[in-house]
């Protein structure tokens, strides 16, 4: 993982960053129609990466995942972060998740906030965050666990 780097994800870069994300939701067993439901939410666009600041994990000239922060004032929320399968479990995630804890915190951020896959949930929580509720979700009646981090001090209740 010493020769992986993280830069700013560029336009010409979506569709990498779009099958990455399919192909990581994939992984988890999910259905082909829960699948197809959640493309428009799986694809990145031009448009996420000039409204979000989207970083890219790079091993030598492949991209091997991804995330995108939003951010609401001084609280952001991790709106994707992607591991592509084959380089799952190789470190590139938790790589990827500290240099978005540093890049919020460098920007001022308090809190992240991430609703996250229920595959995800165990390693977010190992890597400091706290579950602190549920989201609702699609379909109907799905939720995602709810989890946050505090960038600078405690993370206040009912963030």
């Amino acid at each position: 993982m010493n020769d992986t780097s993280i830069r700013r994800a560029v336009a010409a870069d979506a569709e990498r960053l779009t099958a990455i994300a399919h192909a990581a939701k994939r992984h988890w067993g999910y259905a082909d129609e829960l699948i197809e439901l959640w493309r428009p939410d799986l694809t990145i666009t031009p448009a996420v990466l000039a409204d979000d600041l989207v970083c890219c994990a790079v091993r030598g000239a492949e991209i091997v995942g991804f995330y995108a922060l939003s951010r609401a004032d001084t609280t952001f929320v991790l709106e994707h972060m992607w591991v592509d399968p084959p380089h799952i479990g190789r470190g590139h995630g938790a790589q990827l998740f500290v240099h978005a804890l540093d890049t919020a915190r460098a920007q001022g951020g308090r809190v992240l906030r991430i609703a996250a896959d229920p595959h995800a949930e165990n390693f977010y929580q190992r890597l400091g965050a706290v579950r602190v509720g549920e989201e609702p979700s699609t379909p109907p009646g799905r939720s995602l666990p709810l989890l946050v981090i505090a960038l600078h001090g405690r993370v206040a209740p009912g963030s």
